[in-house]
């Protein structure tokens, strides 16, 4: 029933391809940790890996990962519900990231995110992956693009894949790097699926770091409103950080190494 080359090849099946071929995401021998979070991107991530598995004539294992920090019981219950419903073989592991985050005041969201990533990338280590795989699409990429300008004051994005520097060997994925939102959102009204959020206590509380969410909104709602006079300022933005004329920059900060292996 969920078969998403049926509908969707065009707009989500054949862009995560596209970005796994182009990036060169997935290789020979690789074992990689599915990392979901129960939220639409990280299930349909997974539906995808499944799909691409069958065909694919790369030599590769699949593990698919719910780390579960501490959600609430009707959380817990509808991420459940959601990989028995598509099918996902998932493992389910606990963590007490929920609790030691429960005190943080200050940029509470970006300490649960480096947690977060550190207990995927530890149980991937665990199971014998070489990479875990993250569900951020492409309107996450230009976002980040416009907010590390606007407010950080730089220029810099996420990228395709990343090598860590505090678990050898593993290395990060990100395989909807060239799937929209739209479409994703597309796909989960169109099967009428129900996802979990952030779902963080700081969500239930209704203070989950308003800042740093309102900022996003903001460039969200910046790109909806140069779209009017522009339809292609996405791909404008996108393909900014890939067309860098150096010889036009005053002033450049260099990476140790090559951009495809930039540390995470």
């Amino acid at each position: 029933m969920y078969n998403i080359k049926e509908r969707f090849n065009e707009k989500i099946y054949l862009p995560f391809i596209k970005a796994v071929e182009k990036y060169c995401l997935i290789s020979d021998g690789d074992k990689i940790a599915v990392c979901i979070s129960g939220g639409k991107d990280s299930m349909l991530m997974a539906k995808l890996f499944m799909e691409y598995q069958k065909e694919s004539r790369i030599d590769f294992k699949v593990e698919y990962l719910v780390m579960d920090p501490g959600y609430n019981e009707e959380n817990c219950r509808q991420i459940e519900h959601n990989i028995e419903l598509l099918g996902i073989p998932a493992v389910v592991f606990q963590s007490d990231i929920f609790d030691v985050i429960n005190d943080v005041d200050k940029s509470p969201c970006y300490l649960c995110a480096r947690m977060r990533r550190g207990c995927l990338y530890g149980k991937a280590k665990e199971l014998g992956c070489n990479k875990i795989a993250l569900g951020h699409h492409y309107d996450d990429v230009i976002e980040t693009v416009l907010m590390s300008m606007i407010y950080g004051a730089q220029i810099q994005t996420m990228m395709p894949k990343l090598y860590s520097t505090n678990f050898e060997g593993m290395e990060l994925v990100r395989p909807l790097y060239l799937v929209q939102e739209d479409a994703i959102m597309e796909w989960r009204d169109y099967y009428n699926l129900q996802f979990i959020q952030c779902a963080c206590r700081f969500t239930e509380a209704n203070v989950n770091n308003e800042e740093n969410s309102s900022k996003r909104q903001e460039i969200k709602n910046l790109i909806k409103e140069l779209k009017k006079n522009n339809p292609d300022v996405e791909a404008n933005i996108f393909n900014s950080v890939d067309n860098v004329f150096l010889d036009r920059i005053f002033s450049i900060k260099r990476e140790k190494k090559l951009l495809t292996t930039n540390k995470s």
